[in-house]
C-alpha cells in the first residue's frame, strides 16, 4: 500500500504568495507598475488535480468500507477509512462488473486505483479499478506464485496434454454428488448420448481437505480403469468465490491431474473463473455443462452426419460409375481392327526400309567421294623423299652462309675493339717518347708533390726501365 506523503495544497513556481489578495508583506511589495498574480478557484483546483494525479498515478489502499451506496447508474460510491481518517471513493460500472462479491459497510478490502480531484467541488477522491477482500488478496498471491512455478516446469504446455477420444463410451464424473453441477452434467450427457456409461465418483469440492478428496477420487478412477475402460474424466464444480474454488488451486491436485493416465477435463465455476486445474488439465471447459457437451457428441448430430455421409457415398458411387462409362466409351472410339493395324505397321515398315536404303546409298557415295579426294592428294614415297632431301640441302647451304656471315661480323668487331684498346693503351704513349714513373709502391707519380728527396723511383720507357733517387724537387710546371 502506497503511503500518502504530505504535499502542499498549491505551489506556484513563478510566484510564491500564499494568498490571492492584493496586499503583500513589506519584503515582497511590488512596484506600482507590476501586478500580483491573482488565481481563480478553477486554476487552484486544476493545479492541485495535476499535482495529485502526477504524484499518485497508481496506488494500492487497504481500508474499511463505509457509507456504501450503489447508484442507479451502476456506479458505487463509498468511503474508505481507517482508525484516524477517511477518503471518498468511487468505482464506476465498467470496473465493478468484474467483482465477485457485493461490497458492504464494514468490509475490509484491498483496492487498486488512482487519486484524483473532482474540480467542480474541490474534493479529492480515489477512482477504484479493482477491489478484493483482504483474505482474497493473499489467496490471489498464492495462486499467482503456484501458477508461475508450474508454468516454469512446463506443466501448462499443450504438447504434453492428452487428446480426448472421438466417441467415448465410459465417462467418470469427479464432483460433489449433491451439487447442481452433477445434475447439469447428467442431464446434458443423457440428452446428447443415451448409450454413454457414466460413473460418479463422489468427493467434497470445497473446504479443508477437499483437494485431498479430489486426488483420492482420481486415484479411484484409475484403479477402476484397470477393469472397466474409462475414456475421460470430468472434474469440476459450480461457481463460487475464490475461497470456494480454492481446492482446485492446490498443488497436489494439479500434479495428480498431470500424472493421470486418463484424459481430464477441468470444469470449475463459470466462464470468468480460472483455476490451476484449468491450466494443467488436458482440456478446460468454461462450465460443467459445457464440459459435458465437449466430451461427447450429440447422438442426433452423429446420426445426421452418418446420413449425410451415406448420401455423399451414394453420389460418389454414381459419379464413379458415370465416369467409368464415359471412359469406356472413349476407349471404344479409339479401338481399331487389328488386321488394319497390322497393315498400317507393314506400310510403315516398308517406308522405313526405303528410307534406310536411301540413307545407306548416300553415305557410301559420300565416303567414296572423300576417298577419291584423298587419293588425288597422295604422292609417291620416293618422290616425297627426294623433295625432302632437296629441301634439307637448301637449308644446310643457307645455314652455312649464315654461319660464315656471323664469323666475318665477329672478326670485324674484334678488330675494331682491339684497335680502340690499343689506341688507349699507355704503352702507345710511351712509344712516342714519354715514360711512366712510379714510386716504391708502384704507384704512378703524377706530381712532384707526391715525392720527397731521396725517394726511390722507377722510370719505365718504351723499351726497358731505370731506377733513380730523387735529389731535388721543384713544383714548377
Amino acid at each position: 500500500m502506497t503511503k500518502n506523503n504530505d504535499l502542499p495544497l498549491f505551489q506556484n513556481q513563478n510566484n510564491r504568495q500564499k494568498s490571492n489578495h492584493v496586499s503583500t508583506p513589506a519584503s515582497q511589495e511590488k512596484s506600482p507598475d507590476s501586478e500580483v498574480k491573482v488565481h481563480t478557484v478553477s486554476e487552484i483546483n486544476r493545479q492541485v488535480k495535476g499535482l495529485l494525479e502526477g504524484r499518485f498515478a497508481l496506488i494500492w489502499l487497504k481500508a474499511e468500507i463505509s457509507n456504501f451506496k450503489a447508484h442507479t447508474s451502476g456506479h458505487f460510491y463509498f468511503s474508505l477509512k481507517d482508525e484516524k481518517s477517511q477518503i471518498n471513493a468511487v468505482m464506476f460500472r465498467g470496473h465493478n462488473r468484474q467483482l465477485k462479491f457485493k461490497p458492504k459497510d464494514g468490509m475490509e478490502v484491498l483496492i487498486r486505483g488512482r487519486l484524483t480531484v473532482y474540480e467542480p467541488r474541490g474534493n479529492y477522491q480515489v477512482f477504484c479499478e479493482t477491489m478484493e477482500t483482504v483474505g482474497e488478496g493473499a489467496l490471489q498471491q498464492a495462486f499467482e506464485n503456484l501458477k508461475r512455478k508450474l508454468k516454469a516446469e512446463g506443466l501448462f504446455e499443450a504438447s504434453r496434454k492428452k487428446q480426448l477420444p472421438h466417441l467415448p463410451e465410459h465417462v467418470a464424473l469427479v464432483t460433489s454428488p449433491t451439487g447442481a453441477a452433477v445434475r447439469d452434467m447428467l442431464n446434458v450427457l443423457s440428452r446428447r448420448f443415451r448409450g454413454l456409461k457414466i460413473t460418479i465418483v463422489p468427493c467434497r469440492v470445497q473446504g479443508d481437505g477437499a483437494a485431498r478428496e479430489i486426488v483420492h477420487a482420481l486415484e479411484q478412477v484409475e484403479r477402476l480403469n484397470k477393469t472397466e475402460k474409462i475414456d475421460a474424466i470430468i472434474c469440476g464444480r459450480g461457481g463460487g468465490s475464490l475461497e470456494d474454488l480454492w481446492a482446485f488451486n492446490e498443488e497436489a491436485l494439479a500434479r495428480k491431474i498431470v500424472d493421470c493416465s486418463i484424459p481430464v477435463i477441468s470444469a470449475v465455476g463459470h466462464e470468468i473463473d480460472f483455476t490451476i486445474a484449468d491450466f494443467v488439465a488436458d482440456l478446460r471447459a468454461p462450465t460443467p455443462s459445457a464440459a459435458s457437451e465437449l466430451v461427447v457428441k450429440n447422438a442426433s448430430e452423429i446420426s445426421e452426419k452418418i446420413k449425410l455421409l451415406g448420401r455423399r457415398l451414394v453420389r460418389a458411387q454414381k459419379q464413379k460409375v458415370y465416369d467409368q462409362r464415359q471412359k469406356v466409351g472413349a476407349l471404344e472410339k479409339q479401338l481399331v481392327d487389328p488386321k488394319r493395324y497390322l497393315q498400317d505397321l507393314s506400310l510403315r515398315s516398308d517406308e522405313l526400309i526405303q528410307r534406310l536404303e536411301g540413307a545407306a546409298l548416300r553415305y557410301l557415295k559420300t565416303r567414296a567421294t572423300q576417298v577419291s579426294l584423298l587419293a588425288s592428294q597422295l604422292t609417291r614415297p620416293d618422290v616425297r623423299l627426294r623433295q625432302e632431301k632437296d629441301r634439307l640441302a637448301q637449308m644446310q647451304a643457307r645455314l652455312h652462309r649464315e654461319i660464315q656471315q656471323k664469323i666475318q661480323m665477329g672478326r670485324f668487331e674484334l678488330q675494331k675493339k682491339n684497335a680502340l684498346m690499343d689506341s688507349l693503351s699507355p704503352l702507345k704513349v710511351v712509344e712516342r717518347g714519354y715514360s711512366i714513373t712510379t714510386d716504391a709502391k708502384k704507384k704512378v707519380i703524377k706530381s712532384a708533390a707526391q715525392l720527397k728527396v731521396k725517394d726511390k723511383i722507377k722510370i719505365k720507357f718504351a723499351k726497358g726501365s731505370a731506377e733513380a733517387t730523387v735529389d731535388s724537387l721543384s713544383e714548377e710546371s
